[in-house]
């Protein structure tokens, strides 16, 4: 990988990193409980129940997102960044600027 596709994908990676943290921020203010005193009807408050179990599957997947995203800037100043780890073959640029912390190629992953 040349130096400025490497410099371009760590841009890329703090970049995703701060839109994830932002993301996560907003989903825990949607996964708050709901209090018992609000005045809301009961088919609202099982949309409300129901809304906020989807947003705490949205939450779980982003913050693993953000895990991922760590360890490809933390991976970024390895010798074998962007290399695949089941065939060894470099991972397209394309693939790594769409999906930074990808670890495997194309043809690879299924």
């Amino acid at each position: 990988m040349k130096a400025e596709e490497k410099k371009k994908l760590k841009e890329i990676i703090v970049s995703r990193i701060q839109e994830t943290k932002g993301e996560i921020k907003e989903l825990k203010e949607l996964v708050k409980p709901i209090p018992l005193d609000a005045s809301i009807g009961r088919v609202s408050r099982m949309d409300a129940i129901n809304n906020r179990s989807i947003n705490e599957s949205a939450l779980r997947e982003k913050e693993q997102e953000l895990k991922k995203l760590k360890r490809a800037l933390e991976n970024s100043e390895k010798e074998n960044f962007g290399i695949c780890t089941r065939c060894g073959n470099e991972i397209p640029f394309g693939r790594l600027e769409y999906m930074p912390h990808t670890t495997r190629c194309v043809n690879c992953v299924g």
